[in-house]
């Protein structure tokens, strides 16, 4: 039986597969539509969408949620505020997917394919490469970035052995200096919660925390950001952690809950506040309480920031994979 390739207008992705759904497997938050649609209301507008749906036996077996830039097709979205991607498979079907892609690539006039970031176990990197590699394209992959990411244990004390000693020394040094300076309350934020004061209070905490971070917040960014936060929490995927000492937010993080794992998006925190720690606390609670949810995995996501490795995190490349599909 043949595929058939359709393709989709941003609004048609959007309304069709709102609820992430269809059968196939959306491997990341990055890749949900509720995601795809912030960035594309916030970013789009210089951007020519290319998204394929892959059809057969009247089932979808795959999504391709790609953009296109003259003869070059890449990913919807891009790398500055999406740590990595991937395409959207039925299980089992990705030969087939992918083999349909590749023959309507040709067919469109897309010279190239610019995939990043990837993982190493993607299915752009597993399944797609090899099988543009086996058709004679020129496949180039090249590591660009590193993500961290630590498997949780069900319980807290188990985490805290994963540590090295010093590690495991210096969360409960600094928890217990955190106690000591005052009331301590963790709490996280959905729904309408997420997305009114409490986003304000993060948007000028992430300024304040870091140089680059009030560089890298642009009014569109703010904007993205805004967007992004009010459709991921629609989704029910976004989770604003708010760390208080004397009933005042010291430090907040946003979060997303997906497939078994906790992804940790971005932070901020009072630099008054660096006395006692409460940039990295913030996170180390949110891991004790991913794992008193029953997570499987705690996802600090792309960038190798020092905190991130204290907190247990290994390290997963992130690649950028060509494929020239020239003759």
């Amino acid at each position: 039986m043949s595929c058939t390739v359709t393709a989709l207008t941003p609004d048609d992705l959007f309304s069709r597969y709102a609820a992430a759904d269809g059968g196939l497997v959306w491997p990341c938050p990055f890749v949900l539509p509720a995601w795809l649609g912030a960035w594309w209301r916030v970013f789009g507008g210089g951007s020519q969408p290319f998204i394929r749906e892959v059809w057969e036996g009247g089932k979808a077996i795959g999504l391709a949620p790609l953009r296109r830039q003259e003869n070059t097709a890449l990913f919807m979205g891009d790398t500055a505020v999406c740590d990595y991607q991937d395409f959207i498979t039925a299980p089992g079907r990705e030969p087939d997917f992918f083999g349909a892609l590749l023959d309507d690539l040709k067919v469109q006039g897309i010279a190239r394919l610019d995939l990043g970031h990837l993982r190493p176990d993607s299915a752009a990197l597993t399944l797609l490469a090899p099988l543009a590699n086996e058709r004679g394209y020129k496949v180039a992959s090249e590591q660009q970035e590193v993500s961290l990411e630590v498997d949780l244990p069900p319980d807290w004390e188990e985490y805290l052995a994963m540590l090295s000693a010093k590690q495991r020394h210096e969360v409960r040094r600094k928890r217990r200096r955190l106690d000591e300076a005052g009331e301590v309350s963790y709490r996280f934020l959905t729904g309408e919660d997420a997305t009114g004061p409490a986003l304000d209070t993060f948007l000028r905490m992430f300024v304040a925390s870091r140089t680059d971070k009030a560089e890298f917040l642009t009014e569109e960014m703010e904007r993205f950001f805004r967007e992004m936060a009010a459709a991921m929490t629609q989704a029910g995927r976004l989770r604003l952690g708010v760390l208080a000492l004397d009933g005042r937010p010291v430090a907040e993080i946003i979060c997303f809950d997906y497939n078994n794992c906790v992804y940790l998006y971005n932070s901020g925190y009072d630099p008054d506040y660096t006395p006692v720690s409460a940039g990295l606390l913030s996170k180390a609670l949110a891991i004790e309480d991913a794992i008193a949810r029953g997570r499987r995995k705690f996802d600090f996501l792309k960038g190798a920031e020092a905190y991130k490795y204290h907190l247990g995190g290994r390290e997963v490349p992130l690649y950028r994979c060509q494929i020239d599909l020239k003759d």
